[in-house]
């Protein structure tokens, strides 16, 4: 059996307002889905690992086919809860580890 292998993807959220972690990952997975569906946003394997409020940092997880459709729905978000934000990967790794060290 094969391995998953999965990329890390570090975000910034440039906006004013502060969201909740569940209404940042409610725009992400409406994102997804708008552009690819229901089958599409499935292979991406998408998961939270960390979201920091105060920064507005967030860390998700998503297999390594996928990233490239990843970063192409993160760039589609242009709301949330109905405020203007926009969503920014400032950096992408293989771990955890790696990720953090390049920020």
């Amino acid at each position: 059996m094969k391995r998953i292998k999965r990329r890390y993807l570090a975000l910034q959220l440039d906006t004013e307002c502060a969201f909740t972690q569940k209404e940042f990952m409610d725009a992400v997975w409406h994102a997804v889905t708008q552009l690819y569906g229901e089958f599409g946003s499935s292979l991406t394997s998408l998961a939270l690992i960390n979201y920091d409020v105060e920064q507005k940092l967030a860390i998700i997880r998503t297999n390594l086919n996928t990233v490239d459709n990843m970063r192409a729905a993160l760039a589609s978000i242009i709301s949330i809860s109905g405020k203007q934000t926009a969503v920014h990967v400032i950096a992408v790794s293989g771990t955890i580890k790696a990720l953090c060290m390049k920020l």
